[in-house]
């Protein structure tokens, strides 16, 4: 009679545990607060997937919303692999795939868009009906090993550390927002938040052709940051107030104010001090029952524009691109980097809180 035995994910016979293939040590997230390190079987790529040797993945606020019971870009049906900023070196390959071979570096793209909804047919995969999502709706990059679509590894430069490819994917997800932000040269920007993304976001603004960037964060830290990777004026906005600063240093009225925080107070602070005929990027990830006041009347009288931007669409090339050449920096972004074994603790203690981004190295 056959005896059953606990397995990570479900209960299986034992003749099978005996029998299954090649296992991996994985975070898998069962529930809201219940992130586990476990050791699950390792599933190897079929005809058009790649097998991946994880070596960096960024733990990123979508993360944090699923482990606290929120959804994310996507929803999370446990037991699933989290993480999806995640880079690594291709360790198999299935029968059909020709992009790349065995040994080759390589950052993934987590959202696999299906290619035939009506979405995908007018170019805005990102709304794709069937949109697979790699560490959220599918196993992800916090574990030793990662099986994803050929489509979704890009070949990085083999010099490029792990560290900085698994920025590829919020750097993306910047540009989109950048894009939909519509910056142009000379123009007045505040960033609303010195976090991760708020000093992506001021990077980009940069080379967007930005004139003044202004850099609203309560961080003393984070506004040191900012400051060398070129932010005009960086400010406690809970101590020092937006107008008498532009009076002090001559600054023109906003023209574009993007909120990288994910509240609907902060949200609120950079509508509230757009300039007159600006837009507003909401980018920050607010918890999905989040709910704002907004006075139609006054969005009337500035013409100001507000915006959302989702996931990204298209910008992977783009942001290898810019890794590739220097453009942008990330490495003074990374706070820490954490071994799979104590990933628990980047969750439930406030141990890394305020050390910027946190890359986990399997």
């Amino acid at each position: 009679m056959l005896q059953w035995q606990e397995n990570p994910r479900k209960k299986v016979p034992l003749m099978d545990i005996l029998m299954r293939g090649p296992t991996m040590k994985a975070a898998v997230f069962h529930g809201k607060g219940d992130l586990r390190v476990e050791e699950i079987e390792r599933r190897g790529p079929g005809p058009r997937e790649v097998l991946i040797r994880v070596k960096a993945c960024g733990v990123c606020g979508t993360d944090r919303h699923i482990f606290d019971g929120a959804e994310g870009a996507a929803k999370t049906t446990p037991p699933t692999v989290l993480g999806h900023e995640f880079a690594g070196v291709v360790e198999g390959v299935g029968a059909e795939v020709r992009g790349v071979r065995i040994g080759d570096p390589v950052a993934v793209d987590p959202n696999k868009m299906c290619g035939a909804c009506p979405a995908c047919l007018q170019g805005k995969g990102h709304f794709c009906e069937d949109m697979v999502g790699i560490g959220t709706t599918v196993d992800g990059g916090f574990a030793e090993f990662c099986t994803v679509p050929e489509t979704q590894a890009y070949r990085i430069p083999k010099d490029m550390p792990f560290r900085v490819a698994a920025m590829a994917e919020p750097v993306a997800c910047c540009l989109h927002g950048i894009d939909l932000t519509g910056i142009r040269p000379g123009r007045t920007v505040l960033i609303v938040g010195g976090g991760t993304i708020g000093l992506i976001m001021l990077q980009l603004a940069k080379i967007s052709g930005a004139a003044t960037l202004l850099l609203a964060e309560p961080v003393a830290a984070k506004r040191d940051l900012a400051r060398s990777l070129g932010a005009d004026v960086a400010f406690d906005p809970t101590t020092e107030d937006l107008e008498d600063l532009r009076r002090v240093h001559a600054i023109p009225p906003i023209d574009a104010a993007i909120e990288c925080v994910g509240t609907t107070g902060t949200m609120r602070y950079a509508i509230d001090r757009t300039g007159r005929g600006g837009t507003v990027m909401l980018f920050g990830l607010t918890h999905p029952d989040a709910r704002m006041e907004i006075l139609p009347f006054d969005l009337f009288k500035r013409e100001i524009t507000v915006k959302a931007s989702f996931i990204n669409p298209y910008t992977q090339t783009r942001a290898i691109e810019l890794l590739r050449k220097g453009k942008i920096d990330v490495e003074s972004l990374i706070g820490a980097e954490v071994p799979l074994d104590d990933i628990g603790d980047v969750f439930r203690t406030r141990r890394y809180e305020g050390l910027g981004k946190i890359v986990v190295t399997p």
